[in-house]
């Protein structure tokens, strides 16, 4: 860990003042109170034009928690610890972020880990990976990838994670991919689900996170139809989110949700408000 970055002992100190809900929950507990944040490519364009007042409108919202997403790395340590100390002021948590394969391999990771041990972080979750189509042995190699990455980054309190996106969902002679990375990984690793590309696939979202107990700590809540493919509205698509809450929270071992648009009919900002109310509305 570079001399700059936050030492052992100050994150491991950090860590113990985080509020009941950021802990992990033991699988079969029901826990209603589990936060919820934004992924921060939900709102990009005005990340990009301003992140810190981007950041600030966020938890105005309401969002409890944030997922800062790939362009975060490049970020100087002064500028992690600037939206370190904003995230503080204002009471929410990054509470993961969104990477390139990149920042996993041997010559990035120990980057990886300092920036997110900055930001206060407990996941470094890799965003998807291989084309659809790609042979077994090759998902085997993205899940040993994962094991030496979470083995750096747990140096710092950090862990690995992944999240799927539509071909771990489609098969490869006669399996999943994302069964593969799931039997092939440190239970330490989180499997983040994403919920629209798995609904988009076919695939039963309460049925993977079932077969998968304790390892589904966090849940991207995107939505999906027929007509309006990922463009619909949290709540106006065919996931059937009572269930799948039920599921997260039951056996899936969920610390945190995360919405994430990837666009509407709405500007980005007006859809994240809405999307938060919508969820609001069901939770209640």
């Amino acid at each position: 860990m570079s001399t700059n970055s936050l030492s052992r002992r100050t994150f491991l100190a950090l860590s113990a003042m985080l509020p009941v809900a950021w802990s992990s929950n033991r699988v079969g507990k029901r826990n209603s109170s589990i936060p919820i944040g934004l992924e921060m490519y939900s709102v990009r364009d005005p990340l990009k034009q301003d992140a810190q007042g981007t950041v600030r409108a966020v938890a105005q919202m309401g969002y409890q928690g944030l997922e800062f997403y790939a362009p975060y790395y490049q970020w100087t340590d002064e500028q992690a610890k600037d939206m370190r100390k904003l995230l503080d002021d204002l009471g929410i948590r990054c509470f993961s972020t969104h990477n390139d394969e990149s920042y996993l391999k041997p010559d990035k990771i120990s980057r990886t880990r300092d920036l997110n041990g900055i930001l206060g972080t407990k996941y470094a979750v890799l965003a998807s990976s291989l084309k659809e189509g790609s042979a077994l042995d090759e998902w085997k190699g993205i899940a040993d990838l994962l094991n030496t990455a979470n083995d750096q980054l747990k140096t710092a309190g950090i862990h690995a994670g992944y999240h799927n996106h539509q071909p771990e969902f489609k098969k490869v002679d006669g399996k999943y991919p994302m069964e593969v990375l799931a039997a092939n990984t440190h239970p330490e690793i989180m499997l983040q689900l994403d919920v629209g590309t798995c609904v988009a696939d076919g695939v039963d979202p309460v049925w993977w996170i079932k077969s998968n107990p304790g390892r589904i700590r966090s849940l991207h809540l995107k939505d999906w139809s027929p007509d309006q493919g990922y463009q619909v509205l949290f709540g106006d698509g065919v996931a059937k989110w009572p269930e799948i809450f039920a599921a997260a929270e039951g056996v899936g071992g969920a610390e945190y949700y995360l919405m994430e648009q990837e666009g509407s009919r709405l500007g980005q900002m007006d859809t994240a408000k809405v999307c938060l109310n919508s969820y609001r509305k069901l939770r209640a």
